[in-house]
């Protein structure tokens, strides 16, 4: 069975163009002009990806990102934001509602390609449970974090970032050595998006927050245990 990517877009012949280019390289494709209804449609057609214009009619793209995130049985889809945008402020705001990548317009197919794959590839690795530090465990097989044996709701990108973390505690990571990790190098964004995701994952993690340690002018590393 083929990848299904379902694109919100409404520039016709943009969605031509990708559906065209998509389906060439083996992926299934459905698309839809407006964010009415987001969640039931997603749910209809059941993606592995979302392609999401943040300019749409109806409700526009951070409102469908934050209903399908919202949703439990939407929110595990991974979303990468199209957008003609490409200020700082509208990708912290994608990705403090749960999106895992963005695309300013124009932009390459090939690179959209490359980027949709490796998307696809993190959300599915998977590994063996590994516990962080006593009362943390982050599981790869099941994509979730426990505290205490409680499942807490992580974005793709918070999940990266506590991965990245704890793979080596007492480690110093610079930003830039982060956002490599997760994304991969050559992924060019600011030191901003990750210290947005970190605030977000500090918040969730409550207590066990402690953990991540601020090293002042140079990143962030997770405490020994």
């Amino acid at each position: 069975m083929s990848t299904k990517i379902f694109i919100f877009e409404d520039e016709t012949d943009l969605v031509t163009l990708l559906t065209y280019n998509l389906e060439k390289n083996g992926f299934s494709v459905v698309s839809q002009n407006d964010g009415n209804d987001a969640v039931a449609a997603v749910q209809r057609q059941k993606p592995d990806l979302v392609l999401l214009d943040v300019m749409l009619p109806g409700t526009d793209g951070f409102g469908v990102c934050r209903l399908i995130k919202a949703e439990e049985s939407t929110r595990h889809i991974p979303i990468m934001m199209l957008t003609a945008r490409d200020d700082e402020a509208s990708i912290v705001t994608g990705l403090e509602l749960g999106a895992d990548d963005f695309l300013s317009k124009p932009f390459s197919i090939s690179v959209l390609v490359a980027r949709i794959r490796a998307i696809l590839r993190r959300s599915t690795h998977s590994s063996s449970a590994a516990k962080a530090t006593p009362g943390v465990v982050l599981d790869h097989e099941q994509h979730e974090v426990r505290l205490d044996g409680q499942v807490i709701d992580l974005s793709l990108t918070e999940f990266q970032l506590l991965d990245a973390l704890i793979r080596q505690p007492g480690r110093v990571h610079t930003r830039q050595q982060l956002i490599d990790q997760m994304r991969g190098e050559d992924y060019y964004v600011t030191d901003r998006i990750v210290d947005v995701a970190m605030v977000s994952l500090r918040r969730k993690l409550g207590a066990y927050s402690q953990s991540i340690q601020t090293v002042r002018g140079v990143g962030y590393k997770f405490k020994r245990s």
